[in-house]
């Protein structure tokens, strides 16, 4: 693992190829407990191509001067990433009422 928040990804390799690309990544909270939101894609084997984004919000637990993946959930579609948006938009939105 990392000893650095920024040095975080979800890049995967497997035998020299890179399967899971890491697009973009946004720090939602620093500190000894740390969020992330990932935007990735994963390498199809049959075409060679990476597939459509995918979104991943993982929490790591600095121990040991390491971060450690504490839990993590993903997003598997841009359908999917929309209704969340759309949810907390509208709860936010009942909020400031």
């Amino acid at each position: 693992m990392a000893e650095n928040v920024e040095d975080l990804t979800v890049n995967y390799e497997e035998d020299g190829v890179l399967v899971v690309r890491e697009i973009d990544k946004e720090i939602l909270s620093k500190g000894s407990w740390t969020t992330i939101l990932f935007r990735y894609q994963e390498l199809d084997r049959a075409t060679g191509e990476y597939g459509p984004d995918k979104f991943s919000i993982r929490r790591y637990q600095k121990r040991s001067g390491q971060y450690q993946t504490k839990s993590k959930f993903n997003i598997s579609s841009v359908a999917q990433a929309e209704k969340i948006v759309e949810t907390l938009s509208r709860w936010l939105d009942e909020e400031k009422q």
